[in-house]
């Protein structure tokens, strides 16, 4: 098959899973709405993320516009060739500006389409899906897990369609840069928006209401519980699907770049676009595999949910063999996907045992709340810490065989370090859809008890929601460990990219830059983390007083005779996420550039090193102990160690809450930011060529 023709079928396969998500969407808003009591709470959380949503992707679209612009004015011009002359000349690809600067815009475009769908099923599936749970566990698992689908079908839909268009038409995938940077500038400030809006109001109510007030967790009397609710949809929803998004995409990409040297070596242009077509029969796996995704006679929807994605890995294997065996591929590329794909599984479940709370690491910690909140925290952050070491060490496996696979037939080992991190992610679909899923059944628990349901409708949605807090948390990391694969495949591309330029990177580390830039980089994830905690302090905060004065003025609102201004707390999160975004932003995009251009290329390949080391250290350190915590707390809440209201719950309530925004906040954001950092300096690498410092003297 030529090129052309590959990049048709998997359009192709791109629209028949956009086809899937809409058809998902109809069955799922055809479903009971129930009483009108119910319709009302759930009326309050739509109206609450749409107004986040609309605000936020309306200062995205500026940022996006102003961005775009002065990309097509900056790739309109031959920058190394300019400096030389000393005077501006054009690219040698006239329209290479404005394509680039379209990419970027169909990027951000694409991510915000499918967290809008995601998010805008979510908001109705909650509903549903508490309905549900009073005819059984398994329908409401359906309308869940189906409305989780619609965001996973449609995102890597958008994506593949996305990608294969702009190739189609430009035939560079450096011009598809543009495509992923604007996916990732949107999946940035989605995520990072929406985690703080999301655990403000998280660590707010349950400081107000569950510690001060004694009324249990989404009580209708509490003000920030709707806020909390919209923060789960924008945050765990829309947040997260714009994130692996994001890395989804970049994975590709950066593949597709490696391919160019790889085509050309073996004479087969196909190699260019093989990540493609990987991404294409994954969504083949994917909508294949999400048909076996159902909770059995034994009632445990963790099953179901693991079940799904191990059948949906075992179809994608059986096709990945057969695309690679009727294709007359190079073998190295099928050991290389297959490695990246077993990895992946492997990680998952090293994720499910450290935040299980079928396990000791969980058990352990609840037992240790007995003893107070600060032993609470060491267990958890001690765990968290050695949580890393598996993740790492996979991630360590799945590139040394992909390199020295792909390498031993004859193809470059860097091409087989992409191709594992797209077969990590060529699973996607599934995995955003059990993802989603979470959120959604975290609602449903609360309109349950907020709408008075009955005990055991918020019995079984309660179980629906544990299973959704690990299937949150083995989703984090495997987001993390795919986004490691997906940077180390960029920071290849970044390499490649300097070497197409006549520009070969040294990365010696007895190089005073280059050392510098190792030191420089290793030190911006956790400066990124603490402005985005910061951030959460502050607005909750401002939220806690808010509620605290809502309660002190109006005293019948804890006797059930008021309602609670639940609009003032949605504005005080959303107010509060947006003006917090700055700063985070400015390192992600600016802080790589300053780099590169003060210090030189070489410096800037060393602060990506540096940003990578320490940025997935953190962020699985951070997502996994705030896992850990959460679920925690959940185990005493079952009736474990003196049950809710006991001392031990109310340390694990502390842990819990320091968790929030490690887990639903800084950790799964710095994935995004090493992602965008390393877009930046490969989008940019002729500008930072051309025009650093090093070049004046």
């Amino acid at each position: 098959m030529t090129v052309n023709m590959w990049l048709y079928l998997a359009i192709g396969l791109g629209v028949v899973s956009l086809a899937f998500a809409l058809y998902l969407y109809a069955w799922v808003t055809r479903q009971d709405a129930g009483s009108a009591r119910a319709q009302e709470i759930a009326g309050y959380i739509q109206e609450g993320a749409r107004a986040y949503l609309a605000k936020l992707y309306g200062a995205l679209a500026v940022l996006v516009l102003v961005l775009g612009v002065v990309i097509a004015g900056v790739f309109s011009i031959d920058m190394l060739e300019s400096v030389k002359l000393g005077s501006f000349v054009g690219a040698k690809n006239p329209l290479e500006g404005l394509y680039t600067a379209l990419a970027f815009v169909a990027g951000a475009g694409c991510s915000g389409i499918a967290g809008y769908l995601g998010m805008s099923i979510a908001v109705r599936a909650n509903l549903r899906a508490a309905v549900a749970a009073k005819v059984g566990l398994n329908p409401a698992f359906k309308v869940a897990f189906y409305a989780g689908a619609v965001l996973g079908m449609a995102m890597v839909g958008t994506a593949v369609i996305g990608i294969s268009v702009i190739y189609l038409l430009t035939s560079d995938p450096e011009i598809i840069l543009g495509f992923s940077f604007g996916a990732s500038a949107m999946a940035l400030l989605a995520k990072a928006g929406g985690g703080i809006f999301t655990k403000s109001a998280d660590i707010a109510a349950d400081l107000v209401g569950k510690v001060e007030a004694g009324i249990p967790e989404d009580d209708p009397r509490n003000p920030a519980v709707i806020a909390d609710n919209v923060g789960d949809n924008v945050g765990d929803v829309a947040g997260m699907g714009a994130d692996i998004f994001d890395s989804y995409v970049a994975s590709a990409v950066a593949a597709m770049i490696l391919g160019v040297s790889v085509g050309r070596d073996t004479g087969n242009p196909v190699y260019v676009i093989f990540p493609l077509i990987l991404c294409a029969v994954g969504m083949l796996a994917t909508f294949l595999g999400i048909q076996f995704v159902r909770v059995g006679k034994n009632g445990r929807p963790g099953d179901a949910l693991n079940k799904g994605t191990i059948i949906t890995c075992v179809i994608f294997g059986i096709l990945a063999t057969l695309l690679v065996w009727l294709g007359n591929f190079n073998p190295g590329v099928l050991i290389a996907t297959i490695s990246g794909l077993v990895i992946a599984v492997m990680i998952g479940f090293s994720t499910d045992y450290f935040t299980n709370d079928e396990h000791r690491p969980v058990q352990q910690v609840a037992a240790m709340s007995k003893s107070g909140s600060a032993i609470t925290i060491i267990t958890g952050m001690s765990y968290g810490l050695i949580s890393v070491a598996p993740s790492v060490i996979g991630i360590v496996i799945a590139t040394l065989v992909s390199y020295f696979s792909a390498d031993a037939f004859g193809i470059s080992g860097i091409y087989g370090i992409g191709i594992a991190a797209v077969g990590m992610l060529s699973i996607t679909g599934v995995i955003v859809s059990a993802d989603a899923y979470g959120p959604i059944v975290d609602n449903a628990k609360g309109i349950a008890e907020m709408a008075k349901m009955g005990h055991e409708v918020v019995e079984r949605c309660d179980t629906l929601d544990s299973a959704g807090n690990t299937a949150k948390a083995i989703t984090k990391g495997f987001a993390i460990s795919a986004a490691a694969l997906t940077v180390l495949a960029l920071f290849a591309a970044y390499g490649e990219i300097l070497e197409a330029l006549g520009i070969p990177l040294k990365m010696d580390l007895q190089s005073p830059m280059v050392l510098a830039g190792v030191l420089l980089g290793a030190t911006c994830p956790p400066i990124f983390s603490a402005l985005l905690m910061l951030a959460v302090t502050k607005n909750a905060f401002l939220m806690i007083e808010e509620i605290r004065l809502q309660f002190r003025t109006h005293p019948g609102i804890l006797k059930g005779t008021e309602i609670p201004d639940y609009a003032r707390c949605v504005s005080i999160a959303s107010a509060g996420a947006l003006s917090s975004l700055v700063l985070p932003a400015a390192i992600a995009v600016f802080v790589p550039l300053v780099v590169g251009l003060l210090l030189g290329t070489d410096a800037l390949g060393g602060f990506l090193g540096g940003s990578i080391f320490t940025g997935v250290i953190f962020a699985l350190f951070m997502s996994n102990s705030g896992g850990l915590w959460d679920n925690g707390k959940k185990y005493i809440e079952a009736g474990h160690h003196g049950g809710p209201g006991s001392d031990a719950h109310k340390a694990a309530v502390v842990g819990d809450t320091v968790g929030d925004p490690f887990k639903d906040t800084a950790g799964p954001s710095i994935n995004t930011l090493i992602t965008v950092m390393s877009l930046v300096s490969s989008l940019f690498a002729p500008v930072i060529a051309a025009l650093t410092v090093s070049n004046w003297f």
